[in-house]
């Protein structure tokens, strides 16, 4: 339970950094300090004295690694370059979850990124379920002001008990406030954190039009700059001994201003604008004239119908066992 104590000995720094409204400077860990081996054998390779991972996926088998203990509420980040080429059918995962824990009503917060054919841009995609709502999507896509493909770009996850956000290198992306209409489809139960690369062939790209095709293979995702920042909790009494409600919420006027610029230039679907899934808006939804104006442009996106289970299901079955970059 080394693991444990880490996560509590970097929880009680969280109050100071959080009230600067930054999440720039959360000291990185190792590798082995945090996380462990989740499937995929040798396709997952750990480089740079254990401070950088990379998962492969190829024709055998796609690969993953997992945080070492359970979390509730915290900043969660990885800096994330993704593979270049024919990417199509492929996904990259890095996200929360508590499936192992609770199989019909888990909590997840989902970054998956999307690959496409020669010459079209990976998609980001972000999303919510919570007390098992998985069939209620809460997905929304964006393009990006870069090509994550070249570089390594920073990907974080700041969740608290009154809302979630997600950043792309420091910039807030998306703000999921908690709200009564919500009830329990907002993630409150612990969670630990995934990273996965997988074939997504059935749904990923255009509906599962477009498939993964293994002569371009491997495909290699890398991982470096590894931030567990967060309240880890006993496994099996799932008590924490940190005050979560030290950490603060909201994001301040020079970060919404950045929000707002990225979902202005790149956002590209929205839950609460489609009515073809959804005749009525959900409740927690705010509704953006202009931003349902900007949406309509966008062809309709197709989720296809294949098992979205991060490519984790069929190798593990439990814990036990195991905007233009200058305008931003």
């Amino acid at each position: 339970m080394g693991g444990f104590y880490l996560g509590l000995l970097l929880f009680f720094s969280l109050p100071f950094v959080f009230a600067s409204g930054s999440v720039r400077n959360f000291p990185t860990i190792a590798f082995d300090e945090g996380y462990t081996h989740l499937f995929g054998n040798d396709n997952l390779a750990i480089f740079r004295d254990g401070k950088s991972v990379h998962l492969t996926l190829d024709e055998r088998t796609g690969s993953g690694f997992v945080a070492q203990d359970i979390y509730l509420h915290g900043y969660f980040s990885a800096s994330i370059k993704l593979p270049a080429d024919y990417t199509a059918g492929v996904v990259v995962a890095f996200y929360m979850s508590n499936g192992d824990m609770y199989g019909k009503n888990h909590d997840e917060i989902d970054f998956e990124f999307l690959g496409n054919i020669r010459g079209k841009d990976w998609r980001i995609q972000t999303n919510v379920y919570g007390n098992g709502s998985t069939g209620l999507g809460r997905e929304e896509r964006y393009g990006l002001w870069f090509d994550p493909s070249d570089d390594l770009h920073q990907y974080g996850i700041l969740w608290s008990d009154a809302q979630i956000i997600f950043y792309v290198d420091n910039v807030p992306i998306r703000e999921v406030k908690r709200t009564e209409s919500m009830g329990a489809d907002f993630p409150s139960k612990p969670m630990t954190l995934y990273a996965t690369i997988w074939d997504g062939s059935d749904w990923a790209t255009n509906g599962g039009k477009y498939r993964v095709s293994y002569k371009y293979a491997p495909y290699i995702a890398e991982f470096s700059d590894l931030i567990l920042h967060g309240c880890a909790v006993d496994p099996i009494e799932h008590i924490s001994k940190c005050d979560s409600a030290k950490i603060p919420t909201g994001v301040t006027p020079i970060q919404r201003i950045k929000m707002e610029n990225f979902r202005k230039n790149h956002i590209t679907y929205s839950y609460c604008y489609d009515r073809v899934r959804y005749k009525i808006s959900q409740p927690e939804c705010v509704i953006n004239p202009q931003e349902a104006k900007r949406l309509r442009v966008f062809d309709p996106v197709t989720f296809g119908k294949g098992q979205r289970h991060h490519g984790k299901r069929r190798h593990h079955h439990n814990r036990a066992s195991q905007v233009e970059a200058s305008s931003m």
